[in-house]
Order: C-alpha cells, then structure tokens, then sequence
C-alpha cells in the first residue's frame, strides 16, 4: 500500500512509472510505441495502433502529467474511397476503424490534454495530426490553451477543422502569453480562416505597441523579440484561401513588426496574392519567412522576386525560423523483380505449360508429373496429388 501511495505522488513527475502502473491495475500489457520517447520527456505515438483496452491507462496518465514537454498523437487512417479491385472480382474485406477515430474517444483526449496544460508548466509542444476534431473536442481544448502557462507551439494538421475549428482555437491564442506558433496546415481553411488569422495579428500587434509606447516613457528601450504574440503560422495545403486570404493577411504584414514566418503554400494564390505580398515587404522588414512555393499560377519570375525581397531581411542566419524543405522527389529507385535466384535457399519455380522446372539445387526435370509416384527434391518426397495441385 506504501509503495502504490510513492507511485500515484511521483504519478505527475514520471510519465512511464504511473504508465506502467495503470496498465497493472488493469491487468494489460504497457506499449513500447507509448514509452519508446519518455526519455526524452515527450510522448509521441501513432494512434492508429491503440486498442481501444489500452487508452485508459495513457489518458488517465497524461491528465496528471507535469513533466511532458511535448506530446504528439497522429492518425493516418485513411478510410477505402471508391471501389477496390478485390471488391471487383465480389471479394470484400472488413476494414478495421480505430478507435481514436470515435467522436468520444476524440473528446476524451482532448479532455486529458486540456487538463495536462492546465496543471504542466513544462509542456511546450502539442501537436494533434490527422485526427477527426468536432467542435465539442476544440472547445474543450481551448479551455485548456487559455489556462496553459508554458505551451509554445499548437499544431493541428489535417484535423479538418474548418474556418469555424480555426476560429475556436485562435480566441484563446490571440490572448496566450506563451504561444509562438499555430499550425494549421490541410485544415480545409478558406479566405474567411485568413481573414480571422489577419485580425489576431492586427490584435497583437496593437497591445504590443502598447506595451512598447509604456516601456519607452520609462525611457527604456522596448525589446520587441521579448514581447509574447505568435512568431510563425502555417497554413500550407488549404487551397480555398485564395487571393482574397492572401491580401488580408498582406495588408496585416505591413505595419506589423513581430511576425517572423508565415507558411502559405499550395493555397491558390496567384499573381495578383503574390504582389500584394510584395507590396507589404517594401514597409515590412522583421518578416524572415514568406513561403509561397507550390503556388502553380505565380509566375516564376514573381514567385523569384518575392523570396529574394524577404530574404533580405533575414540577417542572422542562425534564426530558429527557417523555411521549411520540400520533400524530395526522387523516391528509391524500384527494385526489378527477379523470378530467378541461383542461391541454396528457397523453391523456386517456373511454369511451363503442364511441365515445371526446379531451380536451385541445380536439378532440371522436363517429364510430365503423371508418369511417376513422387518425386523427389530437395532432399524430400512431393506426393503426386499434391505435386498437380501446383499446376
């Protein structure tokens, strides 16, 4: 009994320990997926993994936690789109859901994660990626993004959170003390979401020059990289945004001196987005990352004037906001399928008709089967029957 007391006290301090001891009072198995990063105190898993036996122990964990730095739950389940070939030819398969994919299993984790950053003054990093969030899991998470003391970075990529989504979110950053950076790439965003994105940075842009007006009548020179406000936003992969979205958030930048990067890749801006941008850099110089890459209809000599226009103004070139690397596209070369190898190991077979060659043990047979009882081959009897059954 003294020894379960020490473990539920040291329960917020030390993630594995209280893990484990969850999973013993349930009598289940701890996840190496779920401790493999514990070390470095993050949590970082795929869900798509989880039973749904072995979330209790991980949520009733994280809602306790203090020491986490960050946590990241991913989902890449894709459900079946259209018809498949096996569904063709009448054979059809039982697609597996897991369960994070459940609205109340969604709720519950944005429930434990609400009530970890109101307890953690450690966790810096949320990211949330691919998981289905309704409004009911965003408002609870919200709730606990206005209570968080120490939260640096709220990422929720292709969570399909729509304008509205955005919207929930971004009420309780635009007032955050502590949160540099909103990720909010593939999440079906349009021109509105941009709008809404523009006005939180008028907003923060307003306090803070109120903040830097009050330091400098106490004849002190403000700092503007100490100031708290969002540093960098993403909002890659929402095509919707648009021209429209493009010059919102433009004329925002102009007279803004704090944002440092912002993401807008593949969201259908064309020439007349990209010279609204261009505009606003003749006034802007704290911008360091303007990345409007994969915009297919910017022209490219355009597209050239505006990365090196930003880039001027990125002086240190040890700055933490960097552009982000396109992925690579060469993949690994295919490997050529071979029917033939010459090794000792495996049975390999070509077929011929009704005749069959082995290949490997360097022992050709050219006769039609029925002529014999067995045969024999690799040091073992292939019974007749079983030896047709191969044709």
């Amino acid at each position: 009994m003294i020894d379960s007391v020490q473990i539920r006290r040291q329960g917020p301090i030390d993630f594995k320990s209280h893990y484990e001891y969850m999973c013993v009072l349930q009598d289940s198995i701890p996840l190496q997926a779920v401790k493999v990063n514990l070390r470095q105190d993050a949590l970082n898993f795929n869900a798509d993994r989880i039973r749904l036996a072995d979330w209790p122990p991980i949520l009733n964990t994280l809602k306790i936690n203090k020491s986490l730095i960050s946590v990241s739950i991913k989902s890449c389940h894709q459900p079946g789109l259209g018809e498949s070939d096996s569904e063709k030819y009448g054979i059809h398969f039982r697609r597996r859901i897991p369960p994070i994919r459940s609205k109340d299993m969604t709720f519950q984790l944005c429930r434990a994660l609400a009530a970890c950053l109101r307890v953690s003054n450690s966790l810096k990093e949320v990211e949330l990626h691919g998981l289905p969030l309704r409004e009911r899991d965003l408002r609870t998470l919200a709730k606990g993004l206005a209570a968080s003391k120490s939260l640096e970075s709220m990422s929720l990529p292709y969570s399909s959170c729509g304008d509205e989504g955005l919207e929930i979110i971004c009420q309780s950053v635009k007032n955050s003390p502590t949160i540099k950076m909103i990720n909010f790439t593939g999440c079906n965003l349009t021109w509105r979401g941009a709008q809404f994105i523009a006005s939180i940075i008028k907003h923060q842009a307003t306090r803070r020059h109120s903040e830097a007006w009050a330091e400098s009548l106490r004849y002190r020179r403000p700092d503007l990289d100490c100031m708290n406000g969002l540093r960098r936003i993403s909002l890659n992969c929402n095509t919707l945004v648009g021209d429209q979205g493009a010059k919102a958030l433009a004329e925002v930048l102009g007279e803004d001196l704090w944002l440092k990067a912002l993401d807008i890749r593949q969201c259908g801006i064309t020439n007349e987005g990209a010279k609204a941008f261009l505009h606003a850099l003749q006034t802007n110089t704290t911008l360091m990352v303007l990345d409007v890459r994969k915009n297919p209809l910017i022209d490219h000599e355009l597209l050239k004037t505006v990365i090196e226009r930003v880039l001027l103004n990125s002086h240190d070139t040890n700055s933490e906001y960097k552009w982000f690397t396109s992925p690579s596209s060469k993949g690994p070369k295919p490997r050529k399928p071979s029917s033939l190898r010459n090794g000792l190991k495996g049975k390999n077979i070509i077929r011929i008709g009704m005749n069959i060659l082995f290949i490997g043990h360097k022992v050709s047979l050219n006769t039609k089967p029925f002529f014999f009882p067995f045969w024999i081959a690799w040091g073992g009897i292939i019974n007749p029957v079983r030896f047709l059954q191969l044709f």
